[in-house]
């Protein structure tokens, strides 16, 4: 009776194992943070939204599959796709060389760049021995350490930009279209010097060679059609697509 039980419980789980990832087969899931505004948010419906997000979704159409935007904190991104746990990330990664140890990197979707934000306009030089703060497993986060001894983590580049804007920290280090969009969205906060140039780019795990290609024909045709264009336009009012 044991030995029919466990066969039954072995058969059960095979079955049920198998029928989950001929749903996983079926679907795009892609990686957002969430709190990234206006790439990846939660609305006031409790609905993922943004230009990640939409062009996630659209992504997912296109390869014929059902999209499905899992927000997941942006320092844990990396590693989940590693595991597995999404197929892809549209998460506003910044193409970088320790990354690409990681991951793959799709051709860029927006150029951007690390950027110093103040709480006044004084033109910042020194920033050795000034307060800054970063989105914790940012690029940023990286600039900013080997600019200061006083860095403060913060889990995303909206709440950092927040904080500067009520006087706390005296810097904080982002994306030049995240903290230009968080000024546009009222913020008091000032664009400083500008760091680097970037590619952002979406990633996914090293085993996934074939639906890398996928992607980048996508993106290529999105491109040309101007999607990404129009895309840029209704979430920024300017095109970041291009270099």
């Amino acid at each position: 009776m044991k030995r029919l039980s466990l066969i039954i419980l072995t058969l059960f789980s095979f079955i049920l194992f198998h029928s989950c990832q001929g749903e996983d087969i079926n679907k795009f899931r892609y990686a957002v943070s969430g709190e990234f505004k206006p790439f990846s948010y939660v609305d006031e419906n409790g609905k993922l939204q943004g230009f990640d997000v939409e062009l996630g979704k659209l992504i997912g159409l296109k390869l014929g599959k059902e999209p499905e935007a899992v927000k997941y904190k942006f320092s844990g991104i990396i590693e989940g796709l590693k595991s597995g746990r999404f197929n892809a990330a549209v998460a506003s990664h910044t193409v970088t060389s320790e990354r690409k140890k990681h991951v793959n990197f799709s051709i860029p979707y927006y150029y951007s760049g690390a950027q110093v934000f103040s709480r006044n306009e004084k033109k910042v030089i020194e920033l050795e021995n000034l307060e800054i703060a970063v989105s914790k497993g940012s690029t940023y986060q990286r600039f900013a350490q080997k600019l200061s001894k006083n860095v403060k983590v913060y889990d995303s580049d909206n709440t950092a930009l927040e904080a500067l804007s009520r006087g706390r920290h005296d810097l904080v280090i982002t994306d030049r279209v995240t903290g230009a969009m968080a000024i546009k969205n009222g913020l008091k906060i000032f664009p400083n010097q500008q760091l680097s140039e970037s590619q952002q780019a979406i990633a996914l795990s090293k085993e996934s060679e074939e639906s890398l290609k996928q992607i980048n024909k996508i993106l290529e045709e999105f491109s040309k059609d101007g999607t990404l264009k129009q895309l840029s336009q209704k979430y920024f009012g300017s095109d970041i697509t291009k270099e």
